[in-house]
């Protein structure tokens, strides 16, 4: 019989009577009572094809639990998709929404007191949130992403994905396609359940989460809509009653600094999301980790760009998976001598005893590290008087890594998205749009509808783009974004005014107001907060709590212990 972690608080002794009753009447047995209880916790739902296959999946996780001899325990946290919040004011509520499922997890497992959990996610915040309440709550943990959509195809024979419904909206209202054109892309570019199939934020976040060692390695890049998830499922729910009986490793063991350079490896080695230097920051606040955007550009800064993925690339999480998953990304960086292969893994191997078993690169979709498609990572972290905390850039598939330009200041999205939309805007402009970062915001909206306009007006590289709020992972283009301090924190964002001369440099890693320091004096001292509108329920909350982007913008302490757990043996 297994040990029973924690869930003995609930089901032993004499003052226990109700609550086994209770838990009777869920339709146990004496037989289930003595075994351990596994919290099977998922974002499924209706609402996004993100989390459309998570319950299916969840189920079959079930009976690996119940192979391994534990009790399964099923139930599901929200979601909010980026897909339909994304260019109004809903898109506030997607950064918040990490927190809150981290915060629903780790409600659920404490106040029940599960002995282990596994974690289904799909959409964009669902797999931070996951992973960070796996290692606040530091009980034995298995991360499963639920895997991305298959493409699409147009009647040529293109493929099509979301990112090119998006930026077709550009294309319609350049002319270079009509109405009809874009509505076929918009009926042909998601055609199954599953996460966007390009290294935007999800697939990106799943490569971290199996560099982390949280998740089975190659588990991440199989498509939502195959079969064989069903029995990776199970054989998560296998694992984790693995990892209960020897107990460990644990996702503190498993979250350090040297798993974290490796995640913050795999994300510039792919051209991945700039959502990453957001999440991989909190997911290490958890374990008491401080590792902050500096750690991330210097991990970047050293790290070759190997993988041709979409958006910055050709290839999508399906090729990958063709020939081998993530790890054939971690295997050519490790060869390269660009990772730490002396980390564990969930199965307690270390991750270069558990890469032996996997492919090398093709030299197609993954480059061997000393033949890379870019010597240092698709991902560049800029500092400089106007950022003086960083600011991210993608610069995977950039054909120049410099841009100088007039300043023209928006205080919204909307107001910026107004003259995009009107094509009123010119090359040689930074459109700066400000107070949208965690606090200012609140929320922090990504400006995917924005970028993909201008990308679809044939401007990706004649204009940039500057905001204190972030992007999605499909972003493309001059954008930067994540600007530190954010506007609302008196950042030197707040300070621009419109024909202010910006010069960018992503080789020098540089960003700067053509500003002299009395003038920017002088305008701190007339500054003044900009207020949208009144707050109130989780936005005034989250705006109280949240802290600097260039720390994860998360709402806590770190590393949370509770005190009967600090004297419980594993």
């Amino acid at each position: 019989m297994l040990k029973k972690h924690r869930s003995h608080m609930v089901t032993e002794g004499v003052t226990r009577t109700p609550h086994r009753a209770f838990l009777r009447a869920t339709g146990l047995d004496d037989e289930d009572l003595q075994k351990s209880m596994v919290a099977i916790i998922g974002t499924a739902g209706d609402n996004t094809p993100c989390s459309k296959s998570l319950g299916p999946q969840a189920d079959s996780a079930r009976l690996g639990v119940a192979e391994g001899g534990g009790v399964p325990v099923v139930m599901n946290t929200i979601s909010v998709s980026d897909g339909t919040s994304m260019n109004h004011d809903g898109m506030r509520m997607s950064l918040v929404s990490r927190e809150l499922i981290a915060d629903s997890m780790e409600l659920a497992v404490r106040g029940h007191a599960y002995d282990a959990l596994i974690g289904f996610g799909g959409c964009d915040k669902t797999l931070p949130g996951t992973l960070m309440a796996m290692v606040r709550l530091n009980v034995p943990s298995v991360f499963v992403y639920g895997g991305s959509m298959l493409p699409g195809h147009s009647p040529d024979g293109q493929e099509n994905t979301v990112l090119t419904a998006i930026e077709g909206v550009g294309r319609y209202q350049t002319g270079t396609i009509n109405m009809e054109q874009l509505r076929g892309i918009e009926r042909t570019c998601a055609m199954t359940v599953g996460s966007c199939p390009g290294q935007f934020t999800a697939n990106t976040m799943g490569m971290v989460a199996e560099a982390l060692g949280l998740s089975l390695l190659g588990s991440s890049t199989i498509p939502a809509v195959y079969s064989e998830r069903h029995a990776l499922a199970r054989r998560a729910g296998r694992v984790v009653m693995q990892i209960l009986e020897k107990g460990g490793p644990l996702p503190r063991d498993l979250v350090t600094r040297k798993s974290l350079e490796n995640a913050a490896a795999a994300v510039a080695a792919t051209g991945g999301s700039t959502n990453a230097a957001l999440h991989i920051p909190a997911i290490a606040h958890e374990a008491g980790i401080r590792f902050t955007v500096d750690d991330l550009a210097e991990v970047f800064n050293r790290t070759p760009l190997v993988a041709d993925l979409s958006p910055g690339g050709r290839y999508l999480a399906k090729d990958l998976n063709v020939i081998g998953g993530v790890p054939v990304v971690l295997k050519a960086l490790l060869e390269g001598g660009h990772l730490h292969g002396d980390v564990p893994t969930i199965t307690g191997e270390t991750l270069a005893e558990a890469l032996a078993r996997f492919p090398g690169p093709d030299g197609r979709i993954v480059r061997a590290a000393g033949q890379p498609i870019m010597p240092t990572g698709g991902l560049v972290v800029l500092k400089g008087n106007l950022c003086p905390n960083g600011a991210l850039l993608k610069v995977a598939g950039l054909r120049s890594l410099t841009f100088e330009g007039r300043a023209r200041v928006f205080e919204t999205e909307e107001d910026c998205m107004d003259v995009v939309s009107a094509r009123t805007y010119e090359a040689g402009d930074v459109l700066l749009i400000r107070n949208e970062g965690p606090k200012g915001g609140p929320g922090m909206r990504e400006m995917l509808s924005v970028t993909a306009a201008i990308y679809g007006h044939g401007n990706g590289e004649k204009v940039a783009l500057l905001t204190d709020g972030r992007f999605s992972g499909a972003t493309r283009g001059m954008c930067i974004g994540y600007a530190s301090p954010e506007a609302a924190a008196g950042g030197p964002i707040g300070l621009v005014r419109d024909g202010d001369r910006i010069t960018i440099d992503a080789v020098a890693g540089t960003i700067q107001l053509q500003v002299s320091d009395e003038e920017l004096v002088q305008r701190r001292a007339q500054w003044k907060p900009y207020v949208r509108f009144p707050l109130a329920g989780a936005l005034e909350k989250y705006a109280k709590l949240v802290g600097p982007t260039h720390e994860g913008a998360v709402t806590h302490s770190g590393a949370a212990v509770w005190p009967h757990e600090a004297h419980q043996d594993r």
